[in-house]
């Protein structure tokens, strides 16, 4: 995994794990590999993959049995869906309207 210095890496461990969500890699019920494991796979320490799990847990998209693991949420992509598509509306959004008016390009040419 590469990782964007410009933001945290716990939260670019967040949102592979919800592209992984959204695309249907991970599926409800479907069980999430152990911290240990995970830091092992992408060369981090198990600290910050702790603390991408614990926000996950947080947001209701992961929740833990205790001693066997971590699981994917029923209601996982609803709510992966509903935080991307409103850090979209308010935050990536307003730059792309912005940078498409300084460079005068008009709605119309980039809808398909």
């Amino acid at each position: 995994m590469e990782f964007d210095s410009n933001k945290p890496i716990y939260l670019q461990i967040v949102d592979v794990i919800c592209e992984k969500i959204l695309s249907g890699e991970l599926s409800p019920g479907d069980r999430v590999l152990s911290v240990r494991e995970y830091a092992a796979e992408i060369g981090v320490n198990p600290n910050t993959v702790a603390r991408s799990f614990e926000k996950l847990t947080d947001m209701g998209v992961i929740y833990t049995k205790r001693g066997l693991g971590y699981y994917v949420a029923g209601d996982a992509r609803n709510i992966v869906l509903a935080a991307q598509r409103a850090d979209f509306m308010e935050n990536e959004l307003p730059r792309i309207l912005k940078r498409m008016k300084l460079l005068g390009i008009k709605p119309n040419e980039i809808l398909i």
